[in-house]
């Protein structure tokens, strides 16, 4: 008996996920929508069970990984920004405070040297 070699259908991924919300939004039973599109209804429900799957929990857990790991970079960011911050702060309020210094030390200086002046124009 010579046995026929079965040829392997291969369908694209479109075709499959039309195939599948045609079944599933059909009032129709699958193998019947299965028998209309000419696919085996054993197949028709590999496509269902595949396409109906929620994504990869592995994906997910990745991602929420990624997102700790970003949410903690971005904490740590964040705190060295706000110890730069008040030190900028702090530094800017003390060369402020000298320099207000400065300046009275400055004019003090010359209200010193103006009264120089006037004594020393009124001794000579």
């Amino acid at each position: 008996m010579d046995q026929e070699k079965q040829k392997v259908k291969i369908y694209s991924a479109e075709f499959r996920e039309s195939s599948v919300k045609l079944a599933i939004g059909s009032d129709k039973p699958i193998t019947q929508t299965a028998r209309d599109l000419g696919v085996n209804a054993n197949t028709l429900h590999t496509w269902i069970n595949k396409y109906s799957q929620p994504k990869e929990y592995s994906k997910t857990v990745r991602t929420d990984e990624h997102l700790y790991e970003e949410l903690k970079r971005l904490k740590k960011e964040n705190a060295r920004l706000i110890e730069e911050r008040d030190l900028l702060k702090k530094a800017a309020a003390y060369f402020a405070k000298e320099q207000r210094s400065t300046a009275w030390m400055q004019e003090v200086e010359q209200r010193r040297s103006s009264c120089r002046e006037v004594r020393l124009g009124q001794t000579t």
